[in-house]
């Protein structure tokens, strides 16, 4: 048998280590992200899920490229009038 306790916690003080709302976290149960525990009335989770989610929630480096496409190209330097102050006028 192990010596491992489980530590359990209750909604309010897993999402606030998780930095969400507890309807974030809800929502997270909800969709099977997070195994969670009912006992009674009352919803616990255990610290050990709570830690191994944040672990697979990392972002893994060059995965965000959608977040910021390349510029779209305006036609670069054409050589038209830009509005510098070397224009004559």
């Amino acid at each position: 048998m192990s010596d491992t306790q489980i530590v359990w916690l209750n909604t309010e003080t897993a999402a606030k280590r998780l930095g969400i709302t507890t309807r974030t976290l809800y929502r997270f149960i909800n969709e099977g992200g997070l195994p969670a525990y009912r006992m009674g009335r009352v919803i616990r989770v255990k610290q050990t899920d709570v830690d191994t989610f944040i672990e697979r929630s990392r972002i893994e480096p060059g995965t965000l490229g959608h977040l910021y496409p390349d510029p779209v190209s305006t036609g670069g330097d054409d050589g038209g009038d830009d509005g510098d102050a070397d224009a004559d006028s």
